[in-house]
């Protein structure tokens, strides 16, 4: 028996009690006449004690020669200890041991398994088991458990049947790039790992399966950030003969219900906002609402004073900052540096300052009087003490600046504290984005994304106007997940097709299995997928996914563990029919 109990388990009702446990060296204190050492599983940390003159002295030499992360089992009795440890469950007891024995040696770690380590990403990275002893991890990959064995209860109890869909499908040309797979029996062709089930669910729909889910892992080979992995996980759902309502009712209420279970909070009713409104108000699809500042727009009152920058504009829009106006000269220059930053790209910042005296200062005194400021202020619905921001320029452009500088100055302000959830539902998407290099429209959500009903009529001559029934959960600014009802009508699938420059041939050999199967019945049916690593990571109050997967790629896509994309022997890429060119490093 390696061990009676766990390293997290015991308490003082245990003291007197002859315990095995088995575990990891975390540390050991040799204080001449007694000697600690603090032995670590999964469950927590105990103390073992031993003390000369009283514990075997061939137990204190074995004990001396223990290293870090030393394997090794241990039996004892509990006791009481005298100096107690209120900050971890077993401070109250040690254990006096009779016997030690070493179950494997270790090298000493490259970094400390410490809850703050003194280890770098990348080479954590390298050492991801060494890494996932660490606590912080542990406790991540038991809060993302816990995630998805309540998703699964919540789903359940909702009559959804858990459904497993290929890996292995045929690539298609919208989207994300596929990773390939070369098929060694059908030489010359490929496979495609799966961007998402979407096909295959839609498919169940047909087949009658009217309630679906997985937590399914999904694939692309697109660059890659903190939110994002070449291979995640997200759970995918999909209902028939449901309507959008019906759709974002049981979504919301299975986020609700995974807030309160894992984090024991109630997070509210889901606040709702259409696409335009967002990016009128917010200057992004996926605003974050935890904080104030909604834009005002200023054509009317800013333009023909003399000010070129604001005459030539498309669009003249800014915020007010409550309780800023004492910004200082080098602060609002910090902020002008901040969105002229190439990845923001404004050319400069306007500011006006609402001071406590009821007078105002601002970078444009020259173009514009007391009285033009004072009817700003009332516009911006700004008081003494508030700093007004103005952007301008193309109308898409200065709204995603002008989101950028908002979420800057809720972070300097505070007021993205990740522990306050305030979720929201932006609904009615444009259905197609017009691509000015191609010459084309693609898709805004997938192919397969249905039209609003009342907009149907637009398809013919103004495309670009058409609505999507399609959904976006959002969560402190964060895209938790997307959905849609779907296209349910072959004939109006082919004019999505259509518009999407596929021609007919093109359409069914991409796509005649769904088609094929539109003419069987196809109930109207409608979904939603939610990116687990992204739900977890937002739970827990982190931006980055990669500490919330158990064996994450780095930047480049890469496993430094395992080192891994490599190349393969030559005999492999034969039996595949495939010829490599060298690429230099």
């Amino acid at each position: 028996m390696f061990r009676t109990h766990t390293c997290g388990e015991l308490r003082l009702s245990d003291v007197g009690k002859k315990v095995t446990l088995s575990g990891w060296v975390q540390r050991t204190r040799d204080k001449g006449s007694l000697l600690w050492i603090d032995l670590r599983d999964r469950y927590g940390i105990t103390q073992l004690m031993l003390e000369e003159g009283i514990s075997e002295q061939h137990l204190l030499e074995k004990a001396r020669h223990l290293g870090r992360e030393y394997v090794i089992k241990v039996t004892g009795t509990v006791s009481e200890r005298s100096s107690k440890n209120p900050n971890i469950p077993t401070g109250e007891i040690e254990i006096m041991l009779s016997d030690i024995e070493l179950l494997n040696a270790s090298k000493l770690p490259p970094f400390t398994i410490e809850d703050k380590t003194d280890g770098g990403d990348e080479l954590r990275m390298k050492y991801r088991y060494l890494d996932l002893r660490r606590n912080p991890l542990k406790h991540n990959l038991a809060l993302r458990h816990r995630l998805a064995i309540e998703t699964r209860n919540y789903l359940d109890s909702q009559g959804f049947y858990e459904i497993e869909t290929p890996y292995l499908i045929k690539s298609t040309p919208e989207g994300a790039r596929d990773f390939v797979v070369p098929s060694r029996m059908n030489p010359g062709e490929f496979y495609a790992l799966p961007q998402s089930p979407q096909t295959f669910k839609q498919i169940l729909m047909v087949a009658g399966y009217d309630r679906y889910f997985q937590i399914v892992r999904c694939f692309r080979d697109e660059d890659l950030r903190a939110d994002r992995q070449p291979e995640f996980t997200q759970i995918d759902c999909e209902m028939a003969f449901v309507t959008q309502e019906d759709v974002l009712n049981t979504f919301e209420g299975m986020a609700r219900f995974l807030f309160e279970k894992v984090k024991g909070i109630d997070v509210g009713t889901f606040e709702r906002m259409d696409y335009a409104t967002a990016m009128k108000m917010y200057g992004s699809d996926k605003p974050d609402i935890r904080f104030g500042m909604q834009f005002v727009e200023l054509n009317d009152l800013a333009q023909n004073k003399g000010f070129s920058i604001f005459d030539d504009a498309e669009l003249v829009v800014g915020f007010n900052a409550a309780g800023c106006s004492e910004y200082t000269r080098k602060q609002l220059d910090a902020l002008t540096d901040f969105v002229k930053k190439p990845q923001i790209g404004a050319k400069g910042l306007v500011y006006v300052k609402c001071n406590a005296d009821g007078t105002f200062k601002s970078s444009v005194d020259k173009f514009y009087s007391e009285d033009d400021l004072k009817i700003w202020a009332e516009r911006f619905d700004a008081k003494p003490g508030d700093l007004m921001l103005i952007l301008s320029g193309n109308t898409d452009s200065v709204r995603k600046q002008l989101n950028e500088l908002r979420l800057e100055m809720g972070n300097q302000l505070g007021l993205r504290n990740p522990q306050v959830f305030k979720p929201l539902w932006v609904t009615d998407f444009p259905l197609l984005e017009w691509n000015e290099e191609t010459q084309r429209f693609y898709a805004m959500h997938h192919p397969f994304t249905s039209p609003k009903p009342e907009d149907i009529h637009l398809l013919e001559n103004e495309p670009g106007k058409v609505r999507a029934n399609a959904y976006d959960m959002v969560i402190n600014g964060v895209e938790v997940g997307g959905g849609s009802i779907r296209i349910h009508d072959r004939d109006l699938q082919k004019k999505m097709f259509s518009l999407l420059g596929f021609s007919d041939e093109e359409a069914q050999n991409q796509f005649g299995f769904l088609m094929n199967a539109f003419e069987f019945g196809a109930p109207p049916h409608g979904g939603i997928a939610l990116g687990f690593d992204r739900l977890t990571a937002l739970i827990a109050g982190y931006d980055s996914i990669r500490d919330f997967i158990a064996f994450p790629k780095n930047n480049s896509g890469r496993d430094v563990m395992i080192d891994s994309p490599s190349t393969i022997a030559q005999q492999q890429l034969d039996e595949l029919f495939l010829k490599v060119t060298a690429v230099s490093k």
